[in-house]
């Protein structure tokens, strides 16, 4: 992988891969994640009860303020009621496993049919069983309520006690290990395996790719949903966008469909964890080979990209079209919460969680940092950059929110 020397700036590291555009007609874009294979996935999800489009939150004061053409902002917070965008793609692969299950056609793939009692009746009790840091996990279970079928969710140590609770009240049974999270999913495959389980999770490993796949196309509902937004307001298309990795299927999603979708010209794309997770980072460091493990209790406020292994589905994908990748420390993401929860002027107000806060942290922290300056250039950020952000979550842990806004916790260094 070709790149320029690493850039340690800000208490930020990164890196920008320089050869991506030069070879891009050397790479394979993922087929899976093709525009022409959306619909079938938007219409399932505009069956779900309350289904609607999350907001494109346009922030013209605070473009102004960092000097850059338009920022968008994709705000998650909202979907289904769950509080972050991962029922997307918990749900269609739930939906997908149950059609394939019983020979249902995409087109007879609705969720009204599926919660039906002829289903049911057909499909027998199943219990669906998922690792998660919180929000994956909220999504298998309210999928598993909705269809009258069984959940249990298996969650990391340290886990926010409100995310755990937020999974029961659908009434799954929440597991909380001692282990951080990339051992909490081998706990769950075994226990799987062992108790006859569905397993929904969502990253892969050998023998193990179709529900990731599908999980990785559910959330392709968000990028087609921003393209009507873009195209419904007469927006300008984004030139960068800036994607949140914790395994990478969610980054590596967005990158595919654009990349499937505008070729060379897909958006500037840079990939952004936290400083005790990044296992993407890792694998852009060693190169083109296999994706790296990073270990250790893998601790950080954005619980959600809490992982040290990246799915081998994603990194592939992340390892060909990436631009940059930038590791974040935790007040990145602090900053980010605090931006967003304070809108300049008329801009809107966006509650952010962590794991969907650090963008926008980070893009202010290049803007109006001197000591950020040339990677601000690298990154190509000047006033004709429109630039798309995804609030993957709200506040989910609300006791955090409320100390990082009232008390100033995780300030700059």
């Amino acid at each position: 992988m070709g790149m320029n020397a690493m850039i340690k700036k800000c208490g930020l590291r990164a890196i920008i891969n320089t050869d991506v555009r030069k070879k891009f007609r050397e790479k394979q874009p993922p087929t899976f994640l093709h525009p022409a294979k959306v619909e079938p996935v938007k219409d399932f999800h505009q069956s779900l009860p309350g289904y609607k489009p999350t907001p494109l939150v346009s922030l013209a004061n605070l473009s102004r303020e960092l000097g850059v053409g338009n920022i968008y902002v994709k705000d998650e917070s909202d979907r289904f009621g769950l509080n972050a965008f991962k029922v997307l793609g918990s749900s269609y692969a739930m939906g997908k496993f149950i059609g394939q299950r019983l020979g249902l056609a995409d087109g007879e793939l609705t969720f009204d049919y599926l919660c039906s009692g002829e289903v049911r009746k057909r499909l027998g009790g199943i219990t669906f069983a998922t690792a998660t840091d919180g929000n994956h996990g909220r999504g298998v279970a309210w999928t598993a309520q909705q269809l009258g079928q069984e959940a249990v969710v298996y969650l990391p140590k340290g886990v926010a006690r409100r995310r755990v609770e937020a999974i029961e009240e659908t009434g799954a049974k929440a597991v909380v290990t001692d282990v951080n999270y990339d051992d909490t999913v081998r706990l769950v495959v075994k226990a799987a395996e062992d108790k006859g389980w569905q397993l929904i999770q969502d990253t892969a490993y050998e023998g193990y790719e179709r529900i990731p796949r599908w999980i990785m196309q559910g959330y392709t509902t968000m990028a087609a949903e921003i393209e009507e937004q873009l195209e419904d307001n007469a927006l300008p298309r984004p030139s960068h966008v800036f994607l949140q990795a914790g395994v990478g299927s969610f980054a590596s999603t967005l990158l595919g469909y654009f990349v499937n979708k505008d070729k060379e010209d897909y958006p500037f794309t840079v990939i952004m964890e936290p400083e005790k997770a990044a296992c993407i980072f890792a694998s852009a460091q060693a190169g083109e080979g296999e994706p790296q493990r990073v270990t250790g209790d893998l601790a950080t406020i954005m619980a959600g990209l809490s992982c040290g292994e990246p799915s081998p589905i994603a990194w592939p994908i992340l390892r060909s079209f990436a631009d940059g990748y930038v590791v974040c420390p935790d007040y990145v993401a602090a900053r980010g919460i605090r931006i967003l929860a304070n809108p300049l002027g008329d801009d809107g107000k966006v509650v952010a969680g962590e794991s969907g806060s650090v963008g926008i942290g980070l893009l202010s922290l290049l803007s109006l940092e001197k000591e950020c300056a040339e990677l601000k250039g690298k990154l190509g950020l000047n006033e004709d950059a429109n630039i798309l952000i995804i609030n993957t979550e709200g506040a989910t842990d609300p006791v955090n929110y409320r100390r990082i806004l009232w008390d100033g916790r995780y300030p700059l260094p």
